[in-house]
């Protein structure tokens, strides 16, 4: 299969979202809403991705696994098991709750699900910054006063970021988005949130969003200080590793092209800035720019031609 398999995004509406999908990556957005989250890639009951145009053009993503999982994920992937990764746009126009995902151990006993995931800063406001993990030192009994003092900004980690840099946010560690990030999230197939503190605000129903204290408390990792992004650089590399997946960063120059073999893994292939060509596809010439999320289906040989200088994120090691 030489097709790569393209999604129809699906919008989220969010109270800290906005309409930087329409001005930095092109997208034509519902009207009047303010969209925080496009899910690019999903197989879940209560949100399937579409397949745009192709072979597969107009099936659920779940659908196409079911019936031609050898083909699209390998030959030993179970034809009843949802596909493992969720890609997500993230636009960040003001802070984002601070919140944990359960580790696995007590995921299980929270009747939740784990949820590691990466941040990729596509785009910044002057003055962006990321929470991530706690202030050096910080213990849970300081934590839980400054929760009940509404003081709580003072034990966690804030940091500025730029374009280009990139985080892991692992299940049990504390994190918030601060305002003007514009972030690609690539993350385990779950939608397990615990929010522990909104900042005193309400929700799209004027009402103060529903926060899981408990659940947090028992999820966060007490011992995760001050953790470090990987700054943004100018070559390829590992961003994150772990056992539900591998994203490395690939930068291109002009001309310079990118080659996957036929029948080694399927692998999901992002562009966030430049644009790359695909010959000889029964669709011609596929050209993908920034913003595109595709996934490569196990069996196919894919060789793509960067159009121009581009940097693209290529996850992997997903289908076990």
């Amino acid at each position: 299969m030489k097709e790569v398999i393209r999604f129809q995004p699906l919008y989220q509406e969010r109270v800290w979202g906005g309409r930087a999908f329409a001005s930095a990556l092109g997208r034509a957005l519902p009207a009047e809403k303010l969209i925080g989250e496009s899910w690019e890639i999903v197989d879940r009951a209560e949100a399937q991705s579409l397949v745009r145009g192709g072979v597969f053009g107009g099936s659920p993503l779940r659908a196409v696994i079911e019936k031609n999982g050898a083909e699209v994920m390998g030959p030993d992937y179970p034809a009843k098991k949802p596909f493992p990764v969720l890609v997500k746009w993230l636009d960040c126009r003001e802070r984002l709750s601070l919140q944990v995902h359960p580790p696995v151990a007590v995921a299980a006993e929270l009747q939740g699900e784990p949820k590691t995931e990466n941040w990729y800063i596509a785009e910044t406001s002057p003055g962006a910054h990321l929470i991530v993990g706690l202030k050096r030192g910080v213990t849970r009994a300081q934590f839980e006063k400054a929760l009940a003092d509404n003081t709580l900004e003072q034990c966690v980690h804030r940091f500025p970021v730029a374009p280009g840099d990139s985080i892991f946010v692992e299940s049990g560690r504390l994190h918030a988005i601060d305002s003007g990030n514009l972030i690609l999230e690539i993350q385990q197939n779950s939608d397990t949130t615990y929010r522990v503190y909104d900042w005193g605000r309400v929700g799209l129903d004027g009402k103060p969003r529903k926060l899981h204290v408990e659940q947090s408390l028992k999820s966060i990792k007490w011992d995760d200080f001050e953790p470090a992004p990987m700054r943004g650089a100018p070559t390829s590399g590992v961003l994150a590793e772990c056992s539900d997946f591998l994203i490395r960063r690939v930068v291109l120059d002009r001309g310079e092209k990118l080659h996957f073999p036929a029948n080694e893994q399927p692998r999901i292939l992002s562009v966030v800035s430049g644009s790359l060509v695909q010959h000889g596809t029964s669709r011609g010439a596929e050209i993908l720019t920034r913003g595109d999320n595709v996934l490569l289906p196990y069996s196919g040989a894919f060789t793509f031609d960067a159009f121009e200088a581009a940097i693209l994120l290529v996850t992997e090691n997903f289908n076990h």
